[in-house]
């Protein structure tokens, strides 16, 4: 083959890629979530693809792989061909805590994945059944410190719920078994039930239950008061403030995606989060959304886990 037809292939070559990639999406795609069904993440999954499915003119349909601190869903997609049909609905538990919970690490959460779209962020709130008792993080301190302890529940092992809880429990120097739940819907009912005594989860999903008065909210664990549950004090304000804890929440995909695909996919994402409906119904699970690059995005993703590290180390969480 001469040097000329060689180079005329390649051409062809390239061409024919860049239509490929350019025709994407032809058919559905699946958004995986980390979490069961009626946690934060998949509230958050289902707000966006519904109305990014119609920006791309096909389906994104959600995908709950929940199980081992959220390694399940992230093996998953790291796993998955890199042609854009398989994406994730990234957050703090699969990426910065779960890959470090375990005997050994799945996967790397910086070198295998393209992490395309930052989506906002959330506190996690510390809240407890009516029937416990307890009003405060003092009170839970308290009983923490009393001979019999106190349990508490999360959305699952290694999420950022347990890890909170884990990380309140070595600064009050207190006795806390955790219950791991499959998800945060099925620990909200024990948590309305009685069965457990403190629930520990990002605020999505709880904030009408705390203006119900069906559960209490103890601290909330941003910077400043959540606007929509003023009248719940902050971690810092409850005498801990080292316990800051924020949840991102982001669209990412296994390493390498195209261009033209990573580029269409963050397009479209950033005119849905533009959307009032969907801005409405993030604010209102209390997720704070600004805008970031990919470049940005992928640096939260990489700083977070830096600083997660020592707190993991020291919790001693394992799966």
């Amino acid at each position: 083959m001469s040097l000329i037809t060689r180079l005329q292939t390649a051409a062809l070559v390239t061409t024919l890629c860049a239509s490929a990639h350019a025709a994407w999406p032809d058919k559905p795609i699946k958004l995986i979530v980390t979490f069961a069904p009626g946690g934060a993440s998949d509230i958050v999954a289902r707000t966006i693809a519904e109305p990014l499915g119609q920006k791309l003119g096909q389906p994104v349909v959600v995908d709950n792989r929940p199980g081992a601190g959220g390694s399940v869903g992230g093996l998953a997609t790291v796993q998955a061909p890199a042609d854009g049909y398989t994406l994730m609905m990234a957050n703090s538990t699969p990426l910065s805590i779960g890959p470090f919970v375990l005997d050994r690490q799945p996967y790397d959460p910086v070198k295998q994945f393209t992490h395309v779209f930052y989506a906002g962020s959330a506190p996690v709130l510390f809240m407890a059944s009516p029937k416990a008792g307890i009003n405060s993080l003092a009170d839970l301190a308290k009983q923490a410190t009393s001979k019999e302890g106190i349990s508490f529940g999360s959305g699952g092992p290694a999420s950022i719920g347990h890890i909170s809880g884990e990380f309140f429990k070595a600064l009050a120097r207190g006795n806390m078994q955790h219950v791991a739940y499959k998800g945060g819907a099925p620990m909200t009912t024990d948590l309305l039930g009685g069965q457990i005594p403190v629930g520990i989860d990002v605020i999505t999903a709880f904030v009408p239950l705390v203006k119900g008065g069906q559960v209490k909210g103890l601290a909330v664990t941003s910077a400043g008061r959540s606007p929509l549950l003023p009248e719940v004090p902050t971690t810092a304000e409850a005498g801990y403030p080292k316990l800051r804890v924020d949840n991102y929440f982001g669209v990412s995909g296994p390493a390498g995606l195209p261009k033209e695909v990573t580029d269409r996919l963050y397009a479209a994402l950033a005119e849905v989060l533009t959307q009032p409906a969907v801005l409405k119904k993030l604010e209102d699970l209390g997720i704070v959304y600004h805008k970031m690059t990919q470049a940005e995005y992928a640096a939260l993703v990489a700083s977070q886990i830096s600083e997660w590290a020592p707190i993991i180390k020291a919790s001693g969480a394992k799966l």
